[in-house]
């Protein structure tokens, strides 16, 4: 059940900007959803406003936002933000 995960370029340098910590908490959850998106202790929600990004997981006070393609098992990260600046 685990699914190819693809990040952005954008979401690549939002993710180099962070703190380390911060980097590697955010680098581990992504590495969770890989392996399994529908695992209960990730905090994911589905969007609806926003249309490149379907989905959201909550890591602290970031946002990942993603989009999922069960078909072909894709997980593409399309940003990394602070919660404040994320759906905007």
């Amino acid at each position: 059940m685990y699914y190819e995960v693809m990040i952005a370029r954008r979401a690549a340098k939002e993710l180099k900007k962070l703190p380390r910590q911060t980097r590697e908490r955010i680098a581990e959850k992504i590495a969770m959803l890989g392996h399994d998106p529908d695992n209960s202790a990730l905090d994911v929600k589905p969007l609806e406003n926003l249309p490149a990004a379907h989905f959201r997981l909550r890591v602290g006070a970031y946002r990942v936002l993603f989009d999922r393609e069960d078909d072909i098992r894709v997980i593409a990260i399309i940003r990394v933000a602070h919660r404040r600046e994320a759906y905007r």
